[in-house]
């Protein structure tokens, strides 16, 4: 946590000082960590703001296992134990489903995820 927050004062002063642009920390955005499971993404929803990059990291526990964003065009897969990325910038507000993009077993169609955009 302590190391969190020193890199992050550190990249303040940076942008602060303009070494680093402000579009570059931007870009950097928030990154989210999903973990996929029988037929179940933890967290179950996830909020986000528009406009702001969002990298999405998605492991596999237990078979191969996916996460499509059909509103956004995003998806991302992996192998049992992988683990993927995938960045993206929303540009819309709501509420969208992310769905189990690779077939892993009976209760495939009911594994989703709530992703909310706001302003």
């Amino acid at each position: 946590m302590l190391l969190k927050r020193i890199s992050g004062y550190v990249l303040l002063a940076l942008i602060l000082c303009g070494i680093v642009p402000r579009r570059a920390a931007a870009q950097a955005g928030k990154k989210i960590e999903i973990v996929a499971k029988r037929y179940d993404f933890t967290p179950g929803d996830i909020t986000v703001k528009k406009g702001e990059p969002v990298t999405i990291v998605l492991t596999s526990k237990d078979v191969d296992h996916g996460l499509k964003f059909k509103d956004f065009n995003v998806s991302v897969s992996a192998k049992k134990g992988e683990t993927k990325e995938v960045t993206f910038t929303p540009d819309k507000t709501g509420t969208f489903v992310g769905q189990c993009s690779v077939f892993c077993g009976s209760g495939h169609g009911s594994m989703k995820l709530s992703l909310h955009v706001t302003d």
